[in-house]
């Protein structure tokens, strides 16, 4: 059964490639969505998938690529968006 989140990630989260690599790994995931930078200095991401797949993917937020420094991440359940691609917005 496919969910809905929506994640927020705080932390030196900009200009480090996050967004990019957090497509890849969602596409690797099979993960559908979009990722963005937000004003303030976060990034938020919708992601649509299985649970199981939804939760690898918080896991690896957490962590984020090479440089980012992450240090908080949230997430909450939405309604479905039925997303065809996972995609980087600006």
């Amino acid at each position: 059964m496919k969910k809905h989140y929506n994640i927020t990630v705080k932390g030196k989260v900009q200009g480090v490639w996050y967004r990019k690599s957090t497509q890849e790994r969602a596409i690797a995931l099979q993960i559908n969505g979009n990722v963005r930078n937000l004003p303030n200095g976060n990034v938020y991401i919708e992601a649509e998938g299985n649970k199981n797949k939804l939760n690898l993917l918080l896991e690896w937020c957490a962590e984020g690529p090479e440089f980012a420094k992450v240090d908080v991440v949230s997430f909450e359940e939405s309604v479905l968006q039925f997303f065809e691609s996972f995609d980087i917005l600006r």
